[in-house]
């Protein structure tokens, strides 16, 4: 049984040309709470889980909103605020992003959300030797709170081994699907099979992104339209604040040529950044579906700061990456940007050697491409460490 509820989207579209779309949501479950507060969340506004700008408007049970014309196409969800009250099946599955192509100068979408997110009642899908280290460890150099996932190889407790370490952004995506917003990594349940295999573990470190501020945290240089310019920062909190903690607290190889660090779109622009401003703390480094585009400053980067030996960086775009044209892949070029880079770096005395570049044709700029990837960048990033 479902709550009639008319959702309108208004927001004033200063030049008639743009085409845009008003959703109409005319089923909510039944576990919707009074008066609740709904969110469009999607890659034209960073996969926040809800931003104040793109909350719905309520009047007499009515939620209102329209989204002006983006792009060729977006890929959204619903949501009440975070990605913890995210719309799911109707038997608490998760499903895909819904997808909506503008066409019509002005067009209507009927929408029917079947179920919201509860996860104190779902298990989640993280092993058994993946644990949060904190809810809310502090960030100095920001001043704000953040959950840390810690990942520890099969042998943790039954060895006195140190092992390696890779520190990853969006923490919510890597381990437990309950989290993510559009699916696992399955980092965990990649290294636990890898670790089977061929007997290779390593301690993985995941920082959940700042919601809203993700975008902001993930590049140390701004975007006039989407933000930016705390990257230095955030990178700042990971080298000077939690690694020295993680090696403290965990039996970790401490020096760069065991530490790693890995991400994907801004998470791979900022794991870019901080292998070049850093070279002495990272030396692996995964740099999936970078967001080159956020800023000119970032390729110049390569060529003021590309001079440095002893570095490891595994370059992945997948060849669909721009062909669906939303407002990051429109302005990315993924593969060229990367492309341009890559010469960069070399022209600056990079070792070709310590680069490898990888482009699925088909891959699109979603988890399915990184998750499929991870395993084979770990074992070329630390090749030397495995028999």
């Amino acid at each position: 049984m479902f709550k009639k509820v008319f959702v309108f989207i208004f927001i004033f579209v200063f030049q008639s040309t743009f085409s845009q779309v008003t959703f109409v949501v005319e089923n909510l479950p039944e576990n919707t709470p009074k008066n609740t507060t709904i969110y469009i969340s999607g890659d034209f506004e960073g996969w926040t889980g809800g931003q104040e700008k793109y909350k719905l408007s309520q009047k007499n049970n009515r939620y209102s909103i329209t989204l002006p014309k983006q792009s060729k196409s977006i890929d959204f969800k619903f949501t009440q605020g975070s990605w913890n009250s995210v719309e799911v099946g109707i038997n608490g599955n998760s499903i895909d992003n819904r997808i909506y192509t503008f066409k019509r100068k002005n067009d209507t979408v009927k929408i029917t959300i079947l179920n919201w997110t509860n996860t104190s009642l779902k298990e989640s899908t993280a092993t058994k030797n993946v644990t949060v280290l904190s809810e809310d460890f502090y960030i100095p150099q920001l001043d704000r709170n953040r959950r840390i996932w810690v990942y520890l190889p099969p042998d943790y407790d039954l060895t006195n081994k140190n092992y390696s370490v890779v520190y990853m952004h969006d923490g919510q995506n890597l381990f437990d699907d309950n989290t993510s917003y559009s699916g696992e990594w399955q980092v965990d349940e990649t290294l636990n099979k890898l670790y089977k295999e061929i007997g290779f573990g390593l301690i993985v470190i995941g920082i959940d992104n700042g919601g809203d501020k993700r975008l902001d945290e993930y590049s140390p240089w701004k975007n006039k339209k989407f933000g930016g310019g705390e990257g230095e920062a955030y990178i700042n909190f990971i080298v000077q604040t939690l690694k020295p903690f993680v090696d403290k607290n965990y039996r970790t190889k401490s020096n760069k040529q065991n530490t790693a660090i890995l991400g994907s779109s801004m998470g791979g622009l900022i794991s870019y950044y901080a292998a070049l401003k850093y070279p002495d703390i990272f030396t692996k480094i995964g740099v999936f579906s970078p967001s080159f585009w956020f800023s000119n400053q970032s390729i110049k980067y390569a060529k003021n700061h590309g001079d440095i030996k002893n570095t490891k960086m595994f370059f992945l775009a997948g060849g669909k990456e721009g062909l669906k044209n939303t407002v990051f892949t429109e302005i990315s070029k993924t593969v060229s940007d990367m492309d341009k880079v890559i010469g960069i770096l070399k022209e600056e005395g990079f070792n070709s050697g310590n680069i490898s570049s990888k482009i699925i044709p088909d891959g699109e700029h979603n988890e399915k491409l990184w998750r499929e990837n991870f395993k084979e960048t770990i074992l070329w990033l630390f090749d030397e460490q495995i028999d």
